[in-house]
């Protein structure tokens, strides 16, 4: 078994992924087979906490021009519905899995505290964060970010349902071809649609390591973790 490149993780998973082209909020098989990996990559060692999005449940602004910061309340909640199925999943899978949520939400939740947060992934447990940072107009790449740089994780991983970043759209322009390599300033100068723009400068302040890959092949969570040459990695 190789050893792990990186030693503590954020993991941001989107809602969409969890979905993976099910008719219904959850694809339960392909979401076992992610936690799968997750597991093979505990058992390396690695520290894992995830941030899971909510688009599969609720979609920015939608609802017939709803105030955006009740929508953006209703898709705090989504992530946190996202986060008792991961919660779950794992637990079936046989793994411990805490989820601290970023507004206070007692008897569904533990209370997000970054120390005790780390606390849970020495112990072997996955944290999964919910509830956004508990803030409107703020994205779960946000978030990611933010964890990431509190519980001081080597590197966030963000699994997309794109294998990397392209020069131009890979669905519109067969010439684009995927980058190895990529930085916050290409991402904050270009406006490339990669991350959000206040999470990368977010990122950009603090050095945050990013590798963006794809997660059609949920192999890809552990070659990731053991630093293989895959996705487009995002540095300062």
């Amino acid at each position: 078994m190789a050893d792990p490149m990186y030693k503590r993780i954020l993991l941001k998973l989107s809602g969409e992924a969890l979905a993976d082209g099910s008719d219904g909020l959850y694809n339960y098989e392909f979401m076992d087979t992610v936690i799968s990996k997750i597991k093979k990559c505990l058992e390396k060692g690695v520290q894992i906490s995830i941030v899971v999005g909510g688009g599969n449940i609720w979609r920015g602004r939608q609802g017939g021009g709803m105030d955006r910061v009740r929508a953006d309340r209703m898709g705090m909640l989504a992530t946190v519905m996202n986060s008792i199925a991961l919660q779950d999943a794992f637990i079936n899978a046989g793994v411990d899995a805490v989820i601290m949520t970023a507004i206070p939400l007692q008897g569904v939740a533990e209370t997000y505290n970054r120390d005790a947060a780390i606390k849970f992934m020495g112990s072997g447990k996955v944290v999964i964060f919910g509830a956004g940072t508990g803030s409107p107009y703020f994205t779960t790449d946000t978030t990611a970010l933010l964890r990431a740089v509190e519980i001081k994780a080597d590197a966030a991983l963000f699994a997309k349902n794109i294998d990397g970043v392209y020069t131009a759209d890979p669905k519109k322009d067969p010439t684009a071809k995927k980058l190895d390599n990529i930085t916050y300033d290409q991402i904050i100068e270009g406006r490339l649609g990669v991350i959000d723009l206040t999470a990368a400068t977010f990122g950009l302040e603090n050095k945050m390591k990013v590798l963006l890959f794809g997660l059609a092949d949920p192999d890809n969570i552990v070659r990731a973790v053991d630093g293989e040459k895959i996705g487009t990695l995002l540095t300062v």
